[in-house]
């Protein structure tokens, strides 16, 4: 039986190369033979080995074993982890010590037995699957710790709004049904979506959190399906996608109505295949996971515009779930706003800090239009800049919403002070305040530079 792997064999004498490739092509899924060293560089952008049987003398007249150090070194360059076995016909000790100094992992010393030929390249071969494993649960383990490690924050809630949401996810979370979470900028979807994934049966895998508005058209397939070493010019080595870090668990697509259509169609694949291919390669890889995904666009509007696909759109909505706006939950609007000061306060060592009666009303009866994430960031300005600890109406900088009479009358103008208004709510970062605008990244910075802000 074939062992699964690729082999790469380097060696001037064209009747060697045709020898080994007849003797290895019963042990091994995949041979390639070249007898120009200078083409080793070019056919490890093409792909993958596994093993390099590598000649130690190219030049006629030469048996340094130069030659053969200098490749087996150009090829650790570019994977500095390769399984380099090299060929010599001379059985130097002291060239053979250099060699294995130098990185190589065994030689073979010609005329060879076929039979110590081929359980030593079986024996390398092993020592490069354990040495993919061990980086495959490496890179997997840090992807993990990069989710454990967010911050992760409470729902507060007692409005009968988000009652009502919560019993809809305690009928839902145990079984695997895909789930769209629907909601302006701000509300907390990615909270909700961590709370299904707690209640479900795949609660102790993972939940892998996707920013969808955040991946530029070019890297998206790298990122959700992963790549192969070489795929494109800047794929310096394997990545694993987040299908394949959530498979078991739950994978959150957040911002779903931000992926172009001529991508659509791979994402709508994949979940009816329950596959994935990564760029690059030609074997898919089956899959497992809970598909949630979030919005705060109209997709069915989206539809009609010809923006979206409609069979995507219903394979991803087995159940709805419509978040309310913070300004719609009588009396949560408070306990957030006291659940964030008793956080910053402890943050920037500010203790004892507490609301006053007016700055209650103030928090009420604001509007809130960039929600949860708006009334965090005003707590924390608060906290900050705060003089007393009893916070006042001032201390928030909360510009009341004008009449409109008084708006503007050119569009322009209005956008320009929305912009600037969503960069001082985000403490000037673009991708935050992109977020509570519903642009994209690239669209914010273009206006920025639009408007000089």
């Amino acid at each position: 039986m074939q062992e699964s792997g690729k082999i790469l064999i380097v060696d001037d004498d064209k009747n060697i190369l045709r020898s080994l490739k007849i003797l290895l092509e019963d042990e091994f899924t995949e041979i390639k033979t070249i007898s120009n060293p200078n083409l080793i560089l070019s056919e490890y952008q093409k792909e993958n080995f596994d093993v390099v049987l590598l000649d130690m003398n190219f030049s006629a007249g030469l048996n340094t074993g130069n030659e053969g150090i200098f490749w087996l070194n150009e090829i650790l360059k570019i994977d500095e982890h390769s399984i380099v076995i090299l060929i010599t016909a001379y059985g130097d000790v002291d060239l053979v010590v250099k060699a294995m100094k130098e990185g190589a992992t065994d030689f073979i010393i010609k005329p060879w037995s076929n039979e110590k030929l081929i359980s030593t390249l079986k024996a390398a071969l092993k020592i490069r699957k354990s040495q993919t494993k061990i980086k495959k649960l490496s890179k997997e383990k840090e992807s993990l710790s990069a989710e454990i490690n967010k911050a992760k924050e409470k729902i507060i809630a007692s409005s009968k709004a988000m009652l009502d949401v919560f019993s809809l996810i305690d009928k839902v979370a145990s079984t695997d049904v895909n789930i769209i979470i629907l909601g302006e900028n701000g509300t907390g979807k990615e909270l909700i979506a961590q709370e299904i994934h707690r209640k479900s049966k795949r609660s102790l895998k993972p939940i892998i959190s996707v920013d969808m508005g955040s991946i530029s058209n070019s890297l998206f397939e790298s990122e959700i399906f992963g790549h192969k070493k070489g795929s494109f010019t800047d794929a310096k080595e394997d990545r694993i996608g987040r299908f394949e870090i959530a498979n078991e668990g739950t994978l959150f697509l957040d911002e779903i109505g931000n992926i172009p259509l001529s991508l659509q169609t791979k994402l709508l694949t994949t979940l009816q295949k329950r596959e994935i291919t990564s760029v690059g390669d030609n074997k898919p890889k089956p899959i497992n996971v809970r598909l949630i995904t979030a919005t705060n666009k109209n997709l069915e509007e989206l539809i009609n515009q010809g923006l979206f696909r409609e069979d995507l759109y219903y394979r991803i909505n087995t159940v709805k779930i419509e978040l309310p706006p913070l300004r719609e939950r009588n009396g949560d609007i408070v306990l957030i706003a006291d659940y964030y000061l008793k956080i910053f306060a402890a943050k920037y060592e500010k203790h004892n800090l507490k609301f006053s009666t007016n700055a209650i009303k103030t928090l009420n009866n604001y509007q809130w239009p960039g929600n949860i994430r708006e009334l965090k960031h005003t707590i924390e300005k608060a906290v900050i800049l705060c003089e007393n600890n009893t916070l006042q109406p001032n201390d928030f900088m909360l510009k009341q919403e004008s009449k409109r009479t008084d708006w503007p009358l050119k569009f322009e103008e209005i956008e320009k002070q929305a912009i600037k208004r969503a960069l001082t709510n985000n403490f000037g970062k673009i991708i935050d305040a992109a977020s509570e605008l519903g642009l994209t990244r690239q669209t914010l910075h273009n206006k920025i530079k639009k408007y000089n802000l």
